[in-house]
């Protein structure tokens, strides 16, 4: 739905990339030429600018400007993509300036989303946070927005102008987004409690974008997740179930890339996505070990983690793409601790898939704790489900064993569970405490 009227976008672009002096401008320009060759746009040129603040009517100097808008002319573009978030005017005022559609980073990262969206839930979170960058673009002067909307039987009189009519639809539009998405957001609590139960570790493969996870993902489970050496070349949350170690199963949840100055609108909407990563055991962050950017790509990411609440988390740190160095073969690393924290290895050729195996299986080995209880027959239904989960080492019948200060029937259990689950089933069961006191 097209709620206003705007120079038309194209897919011929010339960039602007805007640096302070502190920093390089060569730091983010090849990342940005990714991006918009990601959007599959063509680029026909680009202008580079340094300024230490931006300038509250056009971000760039008014030279700086007639300079881009020669560019446009020259080249014919019908698109500038900036390498940074303009405000609604800045953005407006540019268009004017330059006679053709001016995109910011957010809605150059937004657009590359919509199309990489295959998922139900990826295509209302996506939606979601463009109609919220696109409801602050809303108040525009523009002649059809002054309209009023009226003259019809029962809607004589003042009316409702199309801008307020466009902000009502886009209103009322998010809010069914977020009911939807609220929606499947319970359903995924639910898939989550049924594997908390059955006490499957969950493990959240994160990083930055084009790092390779999806590669990763597929040498683990032999998924056949959509996998290119291309920013956000995955957007949906893909989970699957696999063994680590034999009899040891795990679910491995492949998430989206992150990526320097990740637009807050998609931060908030794939919050629900990224619940995934919030509820991880483990967190594999794997990263480009070839990128020379790799250092600031690893900072990057863990900025992302802390502003969702993951950043507490436990870490495995994959140092992938060793075919790409030189010299580099695949190897672990323990921190202080004596814990496996970093392993060297290629998801593309698969040298290393053996250490990071072993790694998953040290890291994901919980320590179970031994139990011994007494159950009576009344709360024999606690016995059928920890038979279930696999928990009863050993048991034995007893007729007449004195619980509560009187005799009564029940198992004389011995549990192997991990401390957290263990400590859930005392919470959820506070009689258990008696079933421990009781006297032998």
């Amino acid at each position: 739905m097209q709620f206003f009227e705007r120079h038309e976008g194209g897919e011929r672009a010339v960039l602007l990339h805007v640096a302070s002096r502190q920093q390089s401008r060569a730091e983010d320009l090849d990342e940005f030429r990714e991006l918009v060759d990601s959007a599959g746009a063509e680029i026909l040129g680009e202008c580079l600018a340094s300024r230490e603040a931006p300038d509250p009517r056009l971000y760039i100097g008014k030279g700086k400007a007639e300079e881009l808008a020669d560019l446009v002319k020259s080249t014919e573009a019908d698109l500038v993509v900036v390498n940074a978030q303009l405000s609604p005017s800045q953005e407006r005022n540019l268009e004017s300036v330059l006679h053709c559609r001016v995109l910011d980073r957010t809605g150059l990262i937004l657009d590359i989303f919509s199309q990489r969206a295959r998922s139900h839930e990826g295509k209302l979170q996506v939606e979601l946070a463009q109609l919220k960058h696109l409801s602050t673009r809303l108040v525009r002067g523009w002649t059809h927005l002054e309209r009023q909307r009226g003259g019809s039987i029962g809607l004589r009189g003042p009316g409702e102008t199309q801008l307020e009519m466009d902000r009502r639809l886009i209103h009322d539009r998010i809010k069914q987004l977020q009911d939807r998405i609220a929606k499947v957001r319970r359903q995924r609590q639910e898939g989550r409690k049924t594997r908390q139960k059955s006490q499957v570790p969950m493990v959240s493969l994160v990083g930055y974008t084009n790092a390779g996870k999806s590669t990763l993902f597929n040498a683990l489970t032999e998924a056949g997740t959509f996998a290119a050496d291309q920013l956000f070349a995955t957007l949906d949350t893909t989970l699957r179930r696999l063994e680590f170690a034999p009899g040891e199963p795990m679910v491995l949840a492949d998430t989206v890339g992150f990526i320097r100055h990740l637009p807050h609108e998609l931060v908030t909407a794939f919050r629900s996505t990224l619940e995934e990563t919030l509820e991880a055991d483990l967190l594999i962050h794997v990263v480009d070990a070839a990128s020379p950017e790799r250092d600031r790509q690893m900072t990057d990411v863990e900025v992302v983690l802390k502003e969702i609440g993951a950043d507490t988390l436990p870490r495995l740190t994959v140092m992938n793409k060793i075919d790409q160095l030189e010299d580099r073969a695949p190897e672990i690393s323990r921190n202080e601790a004596g814990e496996i924290d970093r392993v060297w290895m290629s998801a593309q050729s698969g040298a290393g898939m053996d250490l990071l195996r072993q790694a998953l299986g040290e890291r994901l080995r919980p320590t179970r704790t031994i139990i011994n209880l007494f159950l009576p027959a009344s709360l024999g239904g606690l016995r059928a489900r920890w038979l279930n989960e696999g928990a009863i080492v050993t048991e034995h019948w007893q007729d007449d064993r004195m619980h509560d200060e009187m005799p009564q029937p029940g198992w004389q259990l011995t549990l192997s569970l991990t401390e957290a689950r263990w400590a859930q089933w005392r919470k959820h069961h506070p009689e258990l405490e008696a079933c421990l006191a009781a006297p032998a």
